[in-house]
């Protein structure tokens, strides 16, 4: 699993938008679920969004809920979260994460269940 921020990295403004990208290299991605989750210094990793695509299931956390977008391209192998209405508290280290699962992604969108973790990208929100 490879998570990265787009070309300009992932440094933007309060207000603006990121997505980022997480490839699946090696895995097929109807047999996952993938995950977003984030940690900030001295903080728990907690979840973001998960996807499963072979149900179309999807889950948020209430925090970003109506801002975050995940969305999966098979064909490319490739999870995306779009973010939308970017907060300074939103800055922490990103990572896309995958397990197989016969669960739904609600049910299985927590960073201790995952088996498959990239590495991180830094996201930056600026006041």
């Amino acid at each position: 699993l490879m998570a990265a921020a787009g070309v300009w990295g992932g440094l933007v403004q309060a207000g603006g938008s990121l997505r980022l990208s997480c490839a699946a290299s090696g895995l097929i991605l109807d047999d996952y679920t993938i995950g977003w989750f984030r940690q900030t210094p001295g903080k728990e990793r907690e979840g973001v969004s998960c996807i499963k695509s072979s149900d179309g299931s999807t889950y948020y956390e209430d925090f970003v809920k109506g801002r975050f977008t995940i969305s999966s391209d098979n064909a490319r192998n490739t999870v995306y979260l779009q973010m939308n209405s970017l907060k300074p508290e939103d800055t922490a280290v990103y990572y896309c994460a995958a397990v197989k699962s016969e669960y739904n992604s609600r049910s299985i969108c927590y960073y201790y269940l995952m088996k498959y973790w990239g590495k991180g990208t830094l996201v930056t929100v600026s006041s």
